[in-house]
């Protein structure tokens, strides 16, 4: 599997809760096996315990995405170093669903699941992915959206680190909100000077007042 396949989960895990909507979608034992994607076998272990489990693991994960939203790297460093301690991976060299053109295998780095229970698998995966991403990346590459209230974390892998919003959708929202205000702002100066809009827009740009 792709590394960045695993740095998913973090985002995923994080992204299943909104603070500032007041939204949890993490409610049920469902939700939880939900996260997993693809990955059945390890799903099939989740029970309700887990929840709880789930919920503690995705607000560390988070804290790991506002340090670095804030620009403190050591303390976004810390944080996943406690994660990666408290859950540790298995890596194994795997060559199953992939294969070269004479059908021998393609040997690729694979996380193994954590045995004891769901969270732990769960978290060590994440956990580990996210590491990569940072270590390759950058801190920097670890971003929480700008869209208010949206507020999601996402990985940015574009080239020139310029990335701001989790999605198109909150990008789009985000520039109509910003047109928006800059009407409202072109109508206020418009009303003050007695000018068009166009003129005071013009006066704006112009550094005039």
């Amino acid at each position: 599997m792709e590394l960045a396949y695993y740095s998913d989960y973090a985002v995923r895990l994080v992204n299943s809760e909104e603070p500032a909507r007041g939204k949890d979608n993490l409610t049920s034992v469902e939700a939880v096996r939900a996260l997993f994607g693809g990955n059945a076998s390890a799903a099939r272990r989740a029970t309700d315990a887990d929840v709880t489990r789930f919920r503690s693991v995705r607000a560390r994960l988070r804290a790991v995405f506002e340090a670095a939203d804030k620009g403190d790297e050591t303390l976004a460093v810390d944080l996943l170093n406690s994660l990666l301690l408290e859950f540790p991976v298995s890596p194994q060299i795997s060559g199953h669903d992939f294969r070269d053109d004479d059908g021998r295998p393609l040997w690729h780095m694979h996380l193994a699941d954590h045995p004891s229970n769901a969270t732990a698998g769960y978290a060590a995966i994440a956990a580990m992915g996210l590491a990569f991403h940072l270590t390759e990346y950058g801190v920097d590459r670890l971003g929480l959206c700008e869209a208010p209230p949206c507020r999601n974390a996402y990985l940015d892998t574009s080239t020139n680190r310029s990335r701001r919003y989790c999605s198109d959708r909150c990008a789009t929202r985000a520039n109509v909100a910003a047109y928006r205000a800059r009407k409202r702002l072109e109508a206020d100066r418009s009303d003050r000077t007695g000018l068009p809009a166009d003129s005071a827009q013009r006066a704006t740009a112009n550094g005039e007042r």
